[in-house]
């Protein structure tokens, strides 16, 4: 029997790890977003490698010391002394997404740099998660006598102060800096690790959209309707792509799909257009 014709395919070995919410391995699933431009990823080395980092830091810190103290030092070790910072010079690199890049490069966006040193601090015993916090992914660690949120792009900690600064931008944008005051902690939110996921694709999605590349942004639309099975946006925009590609039958299925399960749709008279004009083309 020819086993090689037994292994996964990329899609099919992120559905397989997509499938649970209760046993979600994040740094798992977001290593495996690479496979599709590196099909020859190894992805359980680059979790070995990682795990080398760790016990690096592991071999530092007493095992009784105070969460404070870890964090310190993990920072101290992530961003000074490995130097894992965000890729100011190129930051729309689809590279920056990928952590097997970003390890290497100890360059990346906040998100996928986030997603490193989240595995760090919870191997260390910390109570740290990721926080979709918006336009910019953070990270914050609940200690004793408080919370402190982390910018993974900088490895900078955040005041409330700053934190309203940067968020300012945002309410203006949608025109809620005139509402009654909104709690800074509805922004500080945990994120779950599906989502952390979602929004790694969408940030490839926009990145490989923008410059046109339409495979690619099918191969990440297949991702996300697997992680996201009710994604009805994401159907019409894998469809859009099917249909930039000549894929005729697969966009009118997308679309047709998009047209008759997702509600209180904005574009449905163009979507509905753009399905008859494949139709026709069909015939």
């Amino acid at each position: 029997m020819n086993l090689s014709l037994m292994a996964p395919t990329p899609l099919q070995y992120f559905g397989a790890l997509v499938q649970s919410d209760a046993e979600f391995p994040l740094l798992e699933a977001a290593i495996s977003l690479a496979q599709d431009d590196y099909p020859h990823l190894d992805v359980q080395q680059v979790l070995g490698e990682v795990d080398q980092l760790l016990a690096r830091i592991r071999h530092r810190i007493p095992a009784d010391a105070p969460a404070a103290h870890k964090l310190r030092l993990l920072n101290q070790f992530f961003f000074r002394e490995l130097h894992f910072r965000g890729n100011v010079n190129d930051y729309y690199d689809p590279d920056n997404s990928y952590v097997s890049v970003v390890l290497h490069s100890r360059r990346g966006i906040p998100i996928s740099l986030a997603v490193l040193w989240l595995e760090l601090a919870q191997g260390l015993g910390l109570s740290a998660r990721g926080v979709g916090f918006p336009g910019h992914f953070m990270v914050k660690v609940n200690l004793p006598h408080g919370q402190v949120v982390v910018d993974p792009f900088t490895g900078q900690s955040l005041s409330r102060e700053e934190l309203s600064e940067r968020l300012e931008p945002y309410l203006r944008r949608h025109g809620l800096l005139d509402e009654m005051d909104v709690p800074l902690g509805l922004y500080l939110q945990v994120a779950p690790s599906r989502d952390i996921i979602a929004r790694m694709l969408r940030n490839l999605k926009e990145i490989h959209a923008t410059r046109a590349d339409w495979p690619r942004v099918v191969a990440v639309q297949n991702r996300l309707l697997v992680l996201l099975p009710q994604a009805w946006d994401e159907y019409r925009d894998r469809g859009l792509a099917h249909a930039e590609l000549g894929h005729v039958s697969l966009a009118a299925q997308d679309l047709d799909t998009y047209l008759s399960q997702a509600e209180d749709m904005l574009d449905g008279d163009i979507i509905a257009a753009r399905l008859a004009e494949l139709r026709r083309s069909l015939m």
